[in-house]
């Protein structure tokens, strides 16, 4: 006689104990579960494809002056090595983030994008590589790809080992203080508002003006100033878009 008793987990009707178990039932397994794509193996690879296109997207605005995937503030510091021949800003800040946010990431389990791979991959390492005469990387689309692509799984690979260090090392249940770091860097980001609305008053009349009324809107939502500022910058720049040289 079958038992008709549901499980405590999800209601699924209990099995019969010396019933041979079900295969491919609808809930007995999660889809892709044991494949190499939910395995964390598969985080290298992931990291590696965004930090392929960031870094190409870098090679771009570095050739094309378009394309890089960046604020208009950190852009900045990069231009200004490009105009001046000093990296130092755009290495320091970009190096700085890439590094917490490596620490940071296998931790709290969250990986920032914007400023481990955005941040760092496609400004700091770029103005490191630049102060250093390495200029071949970010003048050749063949060759950016792949180097992002390196620098991507590399990034990935350090950050599991770190990951398996701490947090998932025997009886590993802290944190390490990167929570706290976490919550610094966001709290942080809120002073860059005012930064960002000069600078894109700097590129251009309206992409200025949508930056500050973007900026205005969020503040009367009760919103993070900065997420206005370059939306309202990049809706502004949709419509009168800034040519290039």
């Amino acid at each position: 006689m079958t038992d008709t008793s549901t499980a405590a987990a999800g209601g699924i009707p209990a099995q019969n104990p010396g019933a041979a178990p079900a295969n491919g039932g609808f809930l007995s397994k999660v889809p892709g579960e044991g494949s190499f794509w939910l395995s964390e193996w598969a985080f290298p690879v992931f990291v590696a494809c965004l930090a392929a296109g960031i870094f190409t997207g870098t090679h771009l605005y570095y050739v094309y002056d378009t394309g890089v995937f960046n604020e208009v503030a950190v852009v900045s510091m990069l231009k200004a090595g490009m105009e001046g021949g000093s990296y130092g800003a755009a290495a320091a800040f970009g190096a700085g983030f890439l590094f917490a946010r490596v620490i940071e990431g296998p931790m709290v389990g969250i990986l920032d994008i914007g400023g481990s791979l955005q941040t760092g991959v496609g400004i700091g390492i770029p103005a490191m590589l630049l102060a250093a005469g390495f200029t071949a990387p970010l003048e050749h689309f063949w060759l950016a790809i792949p180097v992002g692509a390196v620098l991507g799984a590399l990034i990935g690979v350090a950050i599991l080992v770190i990951r398996r260090a701490t947090v998932n090392s025997t009886g590993g249940t802290s944190t390490f203080g990167a929570d706290v770091m976490m919550g610094a860097g966001n709290s942080a980001g809120r002073y860059l508002g005012p930064l960002v609305i000069i600078s894109a008053a700097t590129a251009s009349l309206p992409v200025g003006l949508g930056s500050t009324i973007g900026a205005a809107l969020f503040y009367k939502w009760k919103k993070p100033l900065t997420g206005g500022a370059i939306i309202g910058a990049m809706l502004a720049g949709l419509f009168f878009p800034i040519p290039g040289k």
